[in-house]
């Protein structure tokens, strides 16, 4: 049974969630503040955060930030900041998703789902990568049917696919790909990525797989 840990200052919130989940036959662990969030996470190992920001003992991602010098579970952040550069900081601290409040439970939901899916070894894919009509083979770098792509396209490309479901954010992709040097050259992403979509999506106009989330960054959807 997959372990979700809620952390949430908010009695309602904090209600709804536990219900929901549990009628989905997820195990919840609840949390009121940062400090009581980070000792749960350390005794029961949960498979899953669901993590609110504005905590009334610390910064969500200053628990994101402690989470993840020992953790790569999985964090889906759920908070009433809309503001693009608290959303920017929370992806950069290590978190994998970001929900504004006020939010729909099927919503969220369908984000846990995304994120469970890709519960397995970072940086494994279970096989060849389906985009369209691709099939794409990490392994050995090759596309059926066959489509040639750069050096840099495969770059941006393999950090996408290998992370299905994970919003990765335009600094980390800049800096993975090009170097720290280019952390502020969106230009380059939207061009690459224009030039992947001609390539892979059946309509690169309306794209099903290699999506952008405005101000923020890109995220595969397989």
């Amino acid at each position: 049974m997959t372990r979700i840990l809620v952390v949430d200052d908010d009695p309602q919130i904090v209600r709804a969630l536990r219900i929901n989940l549990r009628a989905r036959d997820y195990e919840v662990d609840v949390a009121v503040d940062g400090a009581t969030a980070l000792k749960a996470a350390a005794a029961h190992h949960p498979d899953l955060v669901v993590l609110d920001l504005g905590l009334p003992d610390l910064d969500g991602t200053e628990v994101i930030r402690g989470l993840r010098g020992w953790s790569s579970v999985p964090i889906i952040v759920l908070s009433g900041r809309a503001d693009g550069s608290d959303k920017v900081a929370a992806l950069d601290a290590g978190a994998d998703d970001y929900v504004t409040k006020p939010f729909g439970v099927d919503e969220l939901l369908a984000r846990i789902r995304a994120v469970t899916r890709r519960m397995q070894p970072a940086g494994t894919p279970a096989g060849p990568v389906t985009v369209g009509r691709h099939t794409i083979d990490l392994t050995t770098h090759t596309i059926t049917p066959d489509q040639r792509l750069t050096p840099t396209e495969w770059q941006l490309l393999e950090r996408l696919l290998r992370n299905p479901g994970k919003l990765i954010t335009q600094r980390s992709l800049l800096h993975d790909v090009w170097g720290p040097q280019y952390d502020t050259e969106t230009n380059y992403l939207r061009q690459y990525m224009a030039r992947l979509r001609r390539k892979l999506e059946d309509d690169p106009a309306r794209p099903r797989h290699l999506l952008t989330e405005p101000g923020m960054g890109y995220r595969f959807q397989p």
